[in-house]
């Protein structure tokens, strides 16, 4: 019976037989704790490239498209699609991992069912999250191809792709997600200051893969211990020099957003520079705080400024975005990736599906394999963007 009482009970259940389920366990571990309400729930997965919804184990059927269903743009714009089936968004915080597939009972009310829905999906997520560390199964529902040896190093130093808190969000996507090498991405929001990063190591495979890696650690570790954006871009300098011998480096922008008054100071380390949206449109780019890559050692590092008004958004890119070519050889651009930005923003959709539109806007100029790593990261410093975020 679909009461409150008895969806109570589906979320003890969860609680209780979470501490001991694995991986390969949780899809049937959510389906067999919804069934006494009468209802059918199945859980579905985003893969990396964050095309195709596949069911988990032991559900069978066809994966269903993001672009083009039901279940997709539940998943796209984070709100529960009625059916039935019906759809609910999976999330974990901000994070977007899946959707749950429900179908209520032969001749009930569905609205009580999809409110327990919604709640045994915000369970699922964190489980989904909390389990992921334990095994390889649900990385194995999520990938469509094999992973380099390289991607995978870099994937798992990643923070998630989305977060949000009540005055910011923060997103972001990698292509080629199983062949990616030399590029990543890192925040932490701590209190009232949001602190970002963009790196793009010269090189592909293996060796930038370890580049990034290493400059990711010497910048956490200088973060979590205090230093500056300056202090952070000379700690990567050193870790680049000491354990490289081959004139290793990295592009970077390091970034301190202040979520109080909107002040953004930063460093560029040789990438290209972020653009600022306001009001849905291109207003500057940030060209200030010059220096050279990390790695290559310089003088003083000098820490740029901006100010952020309520709504405004930063997009950071690599160079594999604007380089990208078509198959007669014209490059996307930074013109191109502003309109599309532009275009996008627009649609007023949450900014994690803004930015896997654009994404895929970047593989498809290319028609084929990207011959450089894209790495995409939007900032949005609203309240407003912050509820979009949530289911």
């Amino acid at each position: 019976m679909t009461t409150p009482d008895a969806w109570r009970a589906v979320l003890e259940t969860l609680v209780e037989t979470g501490h001991l389920v694995g991986p390969a366990d949780l899809g049937r571990t959510v389906t067999e704790a919804v069934a006494p309400t009468g209802a059918e729930a199945v859980l579905y997965l985003v893969d990396y490239e964050q095309r195709t919804l596949r069911p988990m184990p032991p559900a069978t059927g066809e994966p269903e498209p993001v672009d083009g269903s039901a279940a997709g743009r539940a998943f796209a714009v984070g709100r529960t699609v009625a059916g039935p089936p019906a759809w609910v968004p999976v999330v974990n915080g901000t994070e977007r991992l899946g959707v749950l597939r429900v179908v209520p009972p032969p001749g009930a009310d569905p609205y009580p069912t999809l409110a327990g829905a919604r709640l045994v999906a915000g369970m699922a997520g964190h489980l989904i999250t909390a389990k992921n560390l334990y095994g390889d199964d649900l990385q194995r529902i999520r990938r469509s191809r094999p992973m380099t040896p390289a991607a995978d190093l870099l994937w798992k130093l990643l923070p998630p792709l989305t977060f949000a808190s009540r005055q910011l969000v923060v997103t972001a996507v990698l292509e080629p997600c199983y062949e990616v090498g030399g590029d990543a991405f890192d925040y932490a929001v701590d209190g009232d200051v949001a602190r970002l990063a963009i790196y793009d190591a010269v090189g592909k495979g293996m060796r930038a893969a370890l580049a990034t890696a290493a400059t990711l650690g010497a910048v956490r570790a200088g973060r979590v211990g205090g230093a500056g954006l300056a202090e952070g871009a000379a700690a990567a300098d050193r870790v680049l020099v000491d354990e490289f011998r081959d004139s290793r480096f990295v592009t970077a922008v390091l970034a301190e957003l202040s979520l109080s008054d909107g002040r953004l100071r930063y460093v560029n380390a040789g990438h290209p520079p972020p653009v600022l949206l306001r009001a849905g449109r291109a207003v500057r780019t940030l060209d200030g705080g010059g220096r050279t890559p990390l790695g290559v050692l310089a003088g003083d590092t000098p820490v740029a400024e901006a100010v952020f008004e309520p709504g405004d958004r930063l997009l950071l890119y690599t160079d594999g975005v604007t380089e990208a070519r078509d198959p007669f050889g014209a490059q996307f651009g930074l013109d191109r990736l502003v309109a599309l930005a532009e275009s996008v923003a627009a649609e007023d959709l949450p900014a994690a599906e803004t930015l896997r539109r654009m994404s895929h806007a970047v593989i498809d100029h290319q028609a084929g394999s990207p011959r450089d790593d894209a790495t995409l990261v939007m900032v949005e410093w609203s309240p407003a963007a912050a509820a979009r975020a949530v289911p």
